[in-house]
């Protein structure tokens, strides 16, 4: 399988998980070890930065629960909506 080497875009580097991980603020990484879901360092960031800038990083770290707790409850709305159309259906 052959690779188009004459593109003139710019090439998209994938730079290391585990390294972008490493650079994120040590209370951020904290939280995000003890995260009930997977966040990737990109979008825990940007969540970080913009709550930080409003209230600094104690109201980032609510921020940062306050979607993750929004997230999991539209989850469960969700899986029971999916459940309750399979009753319906089988």
């Amino acid at each position: 399988m052959g690779r188009n080497l004459a593109s003139s875009l710019a090439r998209r580097y994938q730079s290391d998980p585990m390294r972008r991980f490493d650079r994120l603020p040590s209370p951020l990484r904290a939280w995000l070890r003890e995260a009930a879901l997977p966040w990737s360092p990109a979008s825990a960031l940007r969540i970080w930065n913009r709550a930080c800038r409003k209230g600094g990083p104690e109201r980032a770290l609510a921020r940062l629960t306050e979607v993750e707790a929004a997230t999991l409850a539209r989850d469960r709305v969700s899986f029971a909506f999916d459940a309750s159309q399979k009753r319906k259906t089988g």
